[in-house]
């Protein structure tokens, strides 16, 4: 078990900790005196943090690479009100010092339970083609194994294993509700894109280590990656409608929503534009669930900056919280005020300093 995570920083600010870390980047860049240093982006099932390293770089350059356990030892400082770690010192691990669970971040709820919801909401279907074309999908052992474990994102939402599990489940709720709403939309179409928008995201992302992009990921993107799977299922059904594989196609390339958000066409009929905007609700939600999660230490119910959302965020929920009582200004008696302050003490709190890097 590490003895440090890196959710943890509020409460080792200005400290020395030694701790394991996954290399989820890597950089070498030059000081302005013309010697390297290394920016890396560190990892662990809590979050990643920014590190650099600005002495004895040479010695570790060729050390490791991205995707390598790490030993560090460094400390926990602010910069530009972000948390990073300085780092002392560091070593490779080898796979048999790492315990892979502290690493990859995991959906807290129930895949087993997950997977039944999704499968019975498909059973709800009165459209035989798409009901059948989603079986399909999930028949395929190999597609269901990453379906149940593959995250959402690489950072922005859902990003953690069962994340895109986590996210459609959330969609369909959300989805099958709004559709009681709105009598025009065709709730079995809907549902099928809320399943399909992001299922190429099982071969865009790799995630045995840390959250990257594939190859092929980087290359094609997870929508040119859907209409290639949608092709290979929709042969699996007979006699599937030619009008409605061109509208999955269309949800598929718009559920972004805008050109700038890589969206090659604008949702243009009512599924697509709830898709979007049912997807846009239920990503911003979950960065902010995330963002409070992250930052539940702070006594502030303002959150630092969160970048994907482009603002500050307000926990309402502690913001509206009940307020500890005042210290008292007046009436308390020297007795009192010395039994109240119990283990508080003048003498400055040292930092730890875990084991050293070769133990």
């Amino acid at each position: 078990m590490k003895d440090f995570f890196i959710s943890e920083c509020t409460r080792h600010e200005n400290k020395i900790v030694t701790s394991n870390f996954v290399v989820v980047s890597k950089q070498i860049k030059p000081k302005k005196t013309g010697e390297p240093y290394l920016a890396l982006t560190l990892g662990d099932r809590s979050g990643q943090l920014e590190a650099k390293m600005w002495d004895n770089v040479e010695e570790v350059l060729t050390v490791f690479e991205q995707d390598d356990f790490l030993k560090i030892k460094g400390l926990v400082n602010k910069y530009k009100n972000r948390f990073q770690l300085t780092i002392h010192k560091l070593r490779k691990l080898g796979d048999s010092e790492i315990e892979f669970a502290d690493y990859l971040p995991k959906t807290a709820r129930d895949i087993d339970e997950l997977w039944q919801t999704l499968s019975d909401f498909v059973s709800s279907f009165r459209n035989l083609h798409l009901q059948a074309l989603i079986r399909a999908f999930m028949s395929d052992p190999e597609i269901a194994a990453a379906y149940r474990n593959a995250p959402a994102a690489k950072t922005l939402h859902h990003a953690y294993i069962g994340g895109l599990l986590d996210h459609v489940v959330s969609l369909f709720r959300s989805c099958d509700l709004i559709c009681r709403n709105y009598s025009q939309v065709n709730r079995d179409l809907l549902l099928t894109g809320v399943f399909l928008h992001d299922i190429g995201k099982i071969h865009e992302l790799a995630y045995n280590r840390s959250f990257s992009y594939t190859t092929r990921g980087q290359l094609l993107g997870h929508m040119v990656i859907e209409l290639e799977m949608l092709q290979a299922k929709l042969a699996l059904v007979p006699g599937f409608p030619a009008e409605l594989k061109t509208l999955l196609e269309h949800l598929i390339i718009s559920h972004h929503g805008e050109y700038e958000f890589g969206s090659p066409k604008l949702p243009m009929f009512p599924e697509a534009l709830l898709l979007h905007y049912m997807d846009d609700l239920d990503s911003k939600m979950e960065a902010m669930r995330a963002h409070f999660e992250r930052e539940a230490d702070l006594e502030s119910p303002w959150t630092s900056y969160n970048a994907s959302l482009g603002r500050p965020l307000l926990n309402s929920a502690k913001f509206l919280a009940p307020k500890a009582a005042p210290f008292p200004e007046h009436g308390s008696s020297e007795a009192e005020f010395e039994t109240e302050n119990i283990g508080v003490t003048d003498t400055p709190e040292k930092a730890p300093s875990l084991p050293d890097l070769e133990s």
